[in-house]
């Protein structure tokens, strides 16, 4: 079971750190999705548990920055120059390989986190 946090509100160009715990991450690949209002839940990046290969879709990267500690068996999203279209619930989730397209690999999401940026 993994759980979200670290969301908040933040002006346009502000960052936030959003955390994902676990019990046991293990070297399970782990992904980011979001959620904006009338939107369709996306997957935006992940990180693999091995190599730590990373992935990010087009309109976080550059900005966002994935990572993992496996010893705290938790994985962060440092979210940096945020814009009002980052406004969304922010998940995370075992995915099945980290790559584009992934997809989380249970049919369960956990508690997810809100973030708002706004002025």
């Amino acid at each position: 079971q993994l759980q979200a946090c670290g969301g908040g509100v933040v002006q346009p160009g502000g960052s936030l750190r959003l955390s994902c715990a676990a019990s046991d991450l293990g070297y399970r690949a782990i992904g980011w999705f979001r959620q904006a209002p009338g939107k369709e839940r996306e997957g935006i990046s992940c990180i693999s548990g091995g190599i730590r290969s990373t992935h990010y879709v087009d309109s976080v990267k550059g900005r966002f920055t994935i990572s993992r500690d496996n010893a705290k068996n938790t994985v962060y999203l440092q979210m940096n120059s945020l814009k009002a279209e980052d406004t969304a619930v922010y998940y995370c989730a075992i995915v099945d390989i980290c790559g584009s397209g992934f997809v989380r690999m249970y049919n369960y999401w956990g508690q997810g986190t809100l973030v708002t940026v706004s002025s």
